[in-house]
């Protein structure tokens, strides 16, 4: 339940004046920041406000029997009433207070750093913090020791610097500690109280503090670390997954290895940042929650670590299939002098899909289904009537065909879903073994695949985005340029929800293009739903986008 606390008397360029509902009063900034003058609220207001407030009131009065009786009978609470009752429902995560404040300028910070010291639960009044295992751990300085790192940064010449919260336990310098993950030991050699850029020494933090150490070896965030009598570890946050992703232009050759080292240095720290080194795609892509983010390990990359950094658009994992049946056939015939090669083989090509029933017009001696790396399958028959083949070269047909399926024939990617029956071919009782069958399985079927009208499949993304009414058309229009399906559009809170099915292709830069579009109030997630048939133009600009690169390797 979010109450709003404040809000803004005038948004945007010229902001501020902060109307301030719990203490009923107007704060008026100097333009250039600084502390505020109180003033009355206007006329204009206070119906707002009256509505705000005693929201506030009734939230601070459900959680005490004492608080609820007066204001039933007064209609009305004490400063110090509200703040009992706040505190309650805070620590029992019933209510959310929102503050506005505005950060370059320094407006309203001192507001909500007061209302953290004065109201806001301390450690010991929340509930007891909730284990993996599901049981509880009470914030007690004599308890077992239990402390949970929540984030991690890398300094130069210091190494890895944790911040950590003690749940549990009083740490002393000198304990010693398990990692609850990789049953690691740790030594606290120091501790420190973080104030601004600087660093207080502490001989001991007791449970409920935040602190900082330094040269933990094997921790990281989101670990616990724990006494030996006690190795129950705290629920570990759980991140957001990426929302934007985006390749970077490779740099010099002596640069890779030290930008691949930089990048892992961050993605230690920042846990919503994803750096995948593709060998399909032969691309770095980095995932992050938006532009803003990747923007800044950029400036990271380039200010801390003297390393320059480009992005560009990343290639999309196509998949390629086909939509019908074809019969092909290829020999592998190869005379050196000696011993030669020779395989020929005989395949039938369909679509797959579950319950297929067997081909009517062939005998199935013997069949395997592949679950493809890549996700789908290769359904695999062995037909072969009258000995034309020798079953022992089975293997080495299917090595063939999987090898081509890991690069199909339209664009290099991997196919899927394709079932293959091996009825007939001719093998020589000298020049036949398993290389020359390999060959010729992976020939016929590149022949067969070309030929069963193959179809490129992208990757589609769920889509789903939060706005406000005044820009939703806009959105909805954008959406519609970039090949969406809607799926549905409602109601969620105070605002519209937009759900919809978008091909990955058409989502670079999606974050900036919707913060450009809603002024930045809307949001979105997104998540991997299916492969899909590419339309026909596209798929013949990929094909031929193919075709010029293989020319020009």
């Amino acid at each position: 339940n979010v109450l709003p606390v404040q809000y803004p008397l005038n948004q945007g360029a010229g902001f501020n004046t902060i109307v301030d509902a719990l203490r009923m009063t107007l704060y008026v900034f100097p333009e250039d920041g600084g502390k505020p003058e109180k003033a009355p609220i206007p006329d204009s207001e206070k119906d707002r406000v009256d509505e705000l407030h005693n929201a506030l009131v009734e939230a601070a009065a459900e959680n005490d029997e004492g608080l609820m009786e007066k204001y039933f009978e007064e209609g009305s609470l004490t400063e110090q009433e509200l703040t009992k009752g706040l505190r309650i429902a805070i620590a029992n995560q019933q209510i959310f207070p929102v503050f506005i404040a505005a950060a370059e300028k320094n407006m309203g910070s001192g507001r909500i750093m007061g209302f953290i010291n004065d109201v806001c639960p301390s450690p010991a009044d929340r509930p007891p913090a909730e284990l993996a295992d599901g049981s509880a751990l009470p914030c007690k300085s004599d308890g077992p020791e239990k402390v949970f790192i929540y984030k991690t940064i890398s300094e130069p010449r210091v190494g890895n610097v944790s911040y950590f919260k003690v749940y549990s336990g009083s740490l002393k310098t000198g304990d010693e500690l398990t990692n609850g993950v990789n049953r690691t030991v740790e030594r606290i050699g120091q501790i420190f109280l973080a104030n601004g850029k600087n660093r207080d020494n502490l001989e001991e933090l007791r449970a409920g503090d935040l602190g900082v150490t330094v040269k933990l070896k094997n921790s990281h965030t989101n670990q616990t670390l724990h006494s030996k009598t006690d190795d129950r570890v705290i629920e570990p946050m759980h991140f957001p997954s990426p929302r934007i992703r985006t390749a970077i232009k490779p740099p010099g050759k002596n640069e890779m290895e030290k930008l691949m080292k930089a990048l892992h240095i961050i993605e230690e720290e920042d846990p919503t940042l994803e750096v995948e080194q593709s060998g399909t795609l032969k691309q770095t892509i980095l995932h992050g929650q938006g532009q803003l983010h990747l923007d800044l390990v950029k400036y990271r990359i380039e200010k801390l670590h003297g390393i320059s950094m480009d992005f560009m658009e990343p290639r999309i994992l196509f998949r390629e299939t086909i939509t019908k049946t074809a019969n092909t056939s290829y020999r592998h015939k190869k005379q050196t002098g000696g011993a030669g090669q020779f395989g020929e083989v005989h395949m039938r090509i369909e679509p797959y899909f579950e319950g297929m029933p067997p081909p009517a017009d062939l005998t199935v001696r013997n069949e395997d289904e592949e679950e493809l790396e890549w996700g789908g399958k290769l359904k695999y028959l062995w037909c072969i009537v009258g000995g034309s083949i020798d079953a022992k070269y089975s293997n080495a047909i299917k090595k063939g065909i999987l090898q081509k399926m890991k690069e199909g024939p339209l664009t290099g990617s991997y196919c899927q879903d394709i079932r293959v029956s091996i009825y007939d071919g001719k093998m020589h009782p000298v020049d036949s073994n398993d290389n020359a069958f390999t060959t010729a399985a992976s020939q016929a079927f590149k022949q067969a695949f070309v030929e069963a009208k193959p179809q490129i499949l992208e990757p589609i993304y769920h889509l789903e985005i939060l706005c406000s009414d005044e820009v939703m058309g806009d959105i909805m229009g954008d959406l519609q340029t970039r090949r969406a399906i809607i799926q549905g559009m409602g109601a969620e809170g105070h605002y519209q929800k937009i759900e919809a099915k978008v091909p990955l292709a058409e989502l670079y830069l999606y974050s900036s293009k919707l913060r450009s579009l809603s002024q930045g109030r809307a949001k979105f997630s997104r998540e991997f739903s299916e492969f899909s048939a590419v339309p026909h133009d596209i798929q013949d600009s990929l094909i031929q986008a193919y075709k010029e690169s293989v020319e020009e390797d």
